[in-house]
């Protein structure tokens, strides 16, 4: 059920809305387009990632049986949900489709979590911090606010690989997606 603002109101229906591919990949389409797109050009682009094949390939059953499925069902729930307005054979995104970005992030398979990465480069942090204060790691080559600087900077190269690599695999910002 949509909320007053055309959003979803809790987390289950968000996560019901995303549970079909064909609906993440309507919004990832739309992502890409910046505009309204046809319903022909949507199902054509599904069907291609489905079959993991270009456009051209596609035989008229594979567009067909995509473009009824968007039209009969996928495209109904996404417009009652308020994330898309569908008219005339047109889709485009809504302000309150923006709401989706957060449960859209794709984790590469084989990755770490970025909280286990920052909680072990924090642990590093400590330990060259507490070396500096028990005097285990020189101070005469490199002065104890060097190290300082060092772990700050190991923080802010990490943050800088997290916001490119986060809004490299955010829906739409992908060629194909996952």
């Amino acid at each position: 059920m949509a909320t007053k603002n055309g959003g979803l109101s809790d987390k289950d229906e968000v996560f019901s809305l995303l549970s079909n591919h064909r609906r993440r990949y309507t919004i990832q389409f739309c992502k890409q387009e910046d505009g309204p797109v046809t319903l022909s050009d949507l199902a054509e682009q599904v069907a291609a990632w489905e079959e993991e094949k270009d456009v051209p390939e596609l035989t008229s059953a594979e567009r067909k049986r995509v473009y009824t499925s968007l039209q009969q069902t996928h495209l109904p729930a996404l417009a009652d949900s308020g994330m898309i307005e569908y008219e005339n054979h047109e889709i485009e995104l809504t302000e309150a489709a923006d709401e989706l970005d957060v449960y859209m992030d794709v984790v590469p398979e084989g990755s770490i979590p970025w909280g286990v990465y920052y909680l072990g480069l924090s642990v590093v942090g400590v330990v060259i911090l507490g070396g500096v204060w028990v005097e285990v790691l020189p101070t005469d080559p490199v002065p104890a606010i060097g190290w300082g600087l060092l772990v700050v900077s190991l923080f802010a190269v990490s943050a800088a690989v997290h916001t490119y690599t986060s809004n490299k695999y955010h829906l739409g910002e992908m060629d194909r997606p996952r």
